[in-house]
């Protein structure tokens, strides 16, 4: 697993060169004591590997910008994807003079992975309160507009966000919002994508849509206590925090909650922010690692486990 011995790593994102995989991942310095304190002082680190088992450790790929940039905060989870001969990583920021309550997205862009360039346009995607939930923390923490999932579709580009309604009850307005582009630069804001139930999670944090046998497949992770009071009613369950997923025939939708346990290693231990990601061997899931066996902060990121897929469609790890 990748465990560094200085900072703890969460949300991570991946993008395979040739036989690389490369990794970039939030981290924050242990020394700070208390996890929570790692928000606020996110830079994104940079690991490759050949196996997603042994990873060799790079500088830093993206830190936040100078005093007054719209991420000189923090920043945040993001992806990346390959345009032409050039890497375009987008990411999240937040400002110092927001107290980092307010997401943005940008990007960065690079020829090799390895040194990254801010693009001079930043910000490229900005919450539509027309359509998406504005700061107001008598409903919510922040205002959410996080997690750029970016992927090329039908000869134009398309980002899922992390995003909430801007009506509804306030522990169920948790949606993923959408973006359109055609150059990756100029972005325009969508509906959200439809999920059945709706109205079921405070958020629906890092996403990622990936096809598997025909079938398309939302990746999202949500806690325990963001769980709605409709999702409690529905099922009867006790909410655990984790990766889930729905599915769908269609990459637009509508996309069919799959209840059950989040998706994870099943050894004790509670994982986020899960990815499938396609390997010659098959599809393999990655989590990081949130709470040891004890209960414990861990912050790393476990070994690959295979995916495999059931005839109705549910997703099977070992």
């Amino acid at each position: 697993m990748l465990r560094l011995p200085d900072d703890w790593l969460w949300d991570f994102w991946l993008a395979r060169s040739g036989p690389e995989y490369h990794v970039m991942y939030l981290k924050a310095p242990r020394s700070l004591g208390d996890p929570e304190l790692r928000h606020a002082r996110a830079t994104v680190g940079h690991a490759v590997s050949r196996d997603l088992t042994n990873w060799t450790v790079l500088g830093d790929a993206l830190l936040p910008g100078p005093p007054g940039a719209w991420d000189d905060r923090a920043v945040w989870t993001g992806s990346i994807i390959r345009a032409g001969e050039r890497w375009w990583c987008f990411y999240t920021g937040t400002r110092l003079g927001e107290d980092g309550l307010i997401q943005r997205v940008g990007a960065a862009v690079s020829d090799d992975m390895v040194r990254w360039e801010k693009h001079p346009a930043n910000p490229l995607m900005e919450l539509d309160p027309a359509r998406y939930e504005e700061l107001d923390l008598s409903a919510w923490h922040d205002q959410a507009w996080r997690d750029p999932w970016v992927m090329a579709r039908n000869g134009h580009y398309e980002a899922l966000l992390t995003a909430r309604a801007a009506t509804g009850p306030a522990d169920a307005r948790g949606v993923v919002a959408r973006c359109a582009s055609p150059d990756l630069v100029r972005w325009e804001v969508g509906d959200p994508l439809r999920i059945e139930p709706a109205g079921q999670y405070g958020h629906l944090e890092v996403p990622q849509l990936i096809a598997l046998e025909g079938r398309w497949y939302l990746l999202f992770c949500t806690a325990a206590d963001t769980h709605s009071a409709a999702w409690r009613a529905r099922t009867g369950a006790t909410p655990r925090t984790g990766t889930y997923y729905a599915v769908a025939d269609d990459p637009s939708g509508p996309f069919r909650l799959v209840d059950g346990d989040p998706l994870g290693p099943g050894d004790g231990t509670t994982t986020y922010a899960g990815r499938i990601v396609e390997t010659d061997a098959g599809p393999r899931f990655l989590a990081w690692r949130l709470h040891d066996s004890t209960g414990s902060f861990a912050g790393e990121l476990i070994d690959p486990i295979p995916v495999g897929i059931a005839p109705d469609g549910t997703l099977r790890l070992g």
